[in-house]
């Protein structure tokens, strides 16, 4: 009675897919440049397709795929009236190509300007 539950076995394992090389493509939106879309994955000659979202606050030009830890912001550069901090790479999803470090800038806080602008 092995056999039987093997074959059991062999059934589930085929409606997954035998294949464990799965290459993913990046999720694509299905409108704009964020929200529900889909991710291609390829394996042999096997082809699926994921459904998958990006974030509509989501740092764009790294891919909703790379997870980074980020430092604390850094000091204001008086040169260029931004802030910088880093971040490095936690985690590649779906085999993403990910830069190990990636450098985001923001503005300063405009906060501290003088009041004496009204006259």
């Amino acid at each position: 009675t092995a056999e039987a539950g093997k074959n059991k076995k062999e059934k589930a394992k085929k409606d997954s897919s035998e294949c464990e090389d799965w290459r993913w493509g990046p999720c694509v939106p299905n409108s704009k440049d964020c929200g529900l879309g889909y991710r291609e994955g390829t394996c042999k000659d096997e082809s699926k397709k994921l459904k998958c979202k990006i974030p509509c606050n989501w740092k764009k030009k790294f891919g909703a795929d790379c997870k980074y830890k980020f430092e604390s912001w850094g000091g204001c550069s008086a040169q260029t009236g931004v802030k910088t901090r880093s971040g490095i790479l936690k985690k590649a999803l779906y085999n993403a190509q990910c830069e190990e470090i990636v450098y985001v800038t923001k503005p300063c806080s405009s906060k501290i300007k003088s009041k004496s602008k009204g006259q």
